[in-house]
């Protein structure tokens, strides 16, 4: 789901407005660990929004195509806030509270914000508070961790830090260039059709002649060393 023209056009005038953050300790975003990466491994980033029906359902061909190609693949997720979605920061700030309470429950937070999606659109909690919104999400996020972390969960709401690096992922994927989600980067290189889920047939395209150009790179080095 692409942001709007208007905003797009504003978002310069917020950049001067706003002071500038401080850089992060640690490159922002959710290393997916679903198999030891190596250096030579093809590097994806994607910027979800945990309440866009598009991020929702690039997830599941990508995960697909992670489980397939093992360490020749990495991947990060950065969390992406669409201004529009009114309940997107609250869940992205869930992310990073998650994260940093037990990394490897981050990404099962995401998969089940993906499946319950509808709970927190516009429309659905338009006629509830702010805070009401929290709590619902607390509650939500502390199944994932266990309800021993319950308390963890909640004061993570009102730790300014994680609201910060909430703020720190969105910045991020301005600085970038991003404009909506999903939003995808190869080895550093933008994908095209920004705001679209990508089939597995699609992004086989995409990674086959990268993965087939390094076998090729690798065979002819030890060949030369043979």
């Amino acid at each position: 789901m692409l942001l709007p023209l208007f905003f797009l056009v504003l978002s310069p005038c917020i950049w001067v407005a706003d002071a500038q953050l401080p850089i992060p300790s640690r490159f922002d975003g959710f290393v997916y660990t679903n198999s030891q990466a190596s250096p030579d491994s093809i590097f994806i980033e994607a910027f979800f929004d945990p309440v866009c029906p598009d991020s929702r359902d690039a997830w599941p061909p990508l995960k697909q195509l992670l489980d397939h190609y093992g360490s020749r693949l990495s991947l990060v997720v950065h969390p992406f806030a669409l201004p529009y979605h009114d309940n997107a920061f609250v869940a992205s700030r869930a992310l990073h509270i998650i994260n940093k309470i037990n990394t490897s429950a981050t990404y099962p937070l995401m998969e089940l914000f993906f499946k319950y999606q509808e709970r927190y659109y516009n429309q659905q909690t338009r006629n509830m508070s702010r805070a009401t919104i929290v709590e619902d999400i607390v509650h939500f996020a502390s199944k994932v961790v266990g309800n021993s972390y319950f308390s963890a969960v909640e004061s993570g709401f009102t730790d300014r830090q994680t609201d910060l690096k909430t703020r720190v992922s969105f910045k991020y994927g301005c600085s970038r260039g991003v404009t909506g989600t999903p939003f995808f980067f190869v080895n550093g290189f933008p994908l095209p059709d920004a705001g679209s889920a990508i089939d597995y047939e699609g992004w086989r395209k995409i990674i086959d002649p990268l993965v087939g150009e390094r076998d090729v790179k690798k065979e002819e080095s030890l060949h030369f060393f043979l």
